[in-house]
């Protein structure tokens, strides 16, 4: 996803004037390598290890009438810098594209530091800003070059997990993966969690549908899928996080909703991704678990 990234990112530089890039230094030398920073020297700025200057400079270019595109690792960009974002970003009434890396624990080998489950959750906080978590490289492009359209604040969350294919065929859009019976759950996937999630339930009734915007969330679509009254989310980040979107798009009919998301828990070890993965249940086994329990646990 950074590579088709910084790719589509270079298009935008060639094609608006307007477009300039932040960087606190992570991913300066792919956008080096990618020859973009000598072509573009005045629009790719790189502030250092400095993350809440970062987003104040993003602020101070969005005020001045520039699109500005900030990159960099997930708990330093939305953790470390959430005051700025709240006060240089959204009070001042001025957009930007954030663009993360790290995710949940793709630098797990990096420790805590590095991984970031609740960053959904924090800029789910910021009003005015659109969540996107794309599955696949090409909904990663799509969904950039479609908020770089757009007037609104957007939050693109890139990871090094990835789905086989793009399921999003139209960004915001949800996908129907796998339809079961009317009594059936239905589960929402998403992002780079379809995959596993379809694996899961191949031998269970049950419809998946599919979404790499969490927030603002498919109402419409959501609603025409859900046919019975359980529903499950299968989320790449902490989890619950995106429940209230749910519950509040189908406020008027009696559901219970599961979460099923990176647990809330301190993991003091370091490990491989997929051994993190395993550890909240987010492999295929894990899942699988999760959708067996819940359609097996009665109402009431």
């Amino acid at each position: 996803m950074r590579e088709r990234f910084v790719a589509t990112v270079g298009d935008l530089l060639e094609q608006d004037e307007r477009t300039v890039v932040v960087l606190a230094v992570i991913s300066a030398g792919l956008f080096r390598d990618a020859g973009l920073t000598d072509r573009f020297p005045d629009r790719i700025v790189d502030v250092g290890i400095r993350e809440q200057t970062q987003i104040g400079v993003a602020g101070g270019l969005a005020l001045e009438g520039l699109t500005p595109i900030v990159t960099g690792y997930a708990p330093f960009l939305v953790e470390r810098a959430y005051e700025q974002i709240k006060v240089s970003l959204a009070h001042q009434g001025v957009t930007a594209i954030l663009a993360s890396v790290g995710a949940s624990w793709d630098s797990s080998g990096e420790g805590r530091t590095h991984q970031a489950p609740e960053d959904v959750a924090l800029m789910a906080t910021i009003p005015g800003v659109d969540i996107h978590v794309p599955g696949h490289a090409l909904e990663l492009e799509a969904a950039l070059r479609h908020v770089h359209a757009g007037s609104r604040s957007a939050y693109l969350r890139m990871t090094t997990d990835t789905n086989a294919k793009p399921y999003q065929h139209e960004v915001g859009r949800l996908s129907t993966l796998k339809r079961g019976s009317e009594s059936a759950p239905t589960i929402v996937a998403v992002g780079p969690v379809a995959d596993a999630t379809l694996a899961a339930v191949a031998d269970i009734d049950a419809t998946v549908v599919y979404t790499a915007t969490p927030s603002p969330i498919d109402a419409r679509g959501l609603r025409a899928e859900v046919l019975g009254s359980e529903v499950l989310v299968v989320e790449p980040y902490l989890a619950g996080t995106t429940a209230s979107r749910i519950l509040e798009v189908l406020s008027d009919r009696p559901i219970r909703l599961r979460s099923h998301g990176v647990s809330n828990l301190d993991v003091r070890m370091y490990g491989l991704p997929d051994e993190h993965r395993r550890f909240h249940g987010l492999d295929a086994g894990g899942i699988k678990s999760f959708v067996l329990d819940a359609v097996r646990t009665p109402v009431g």
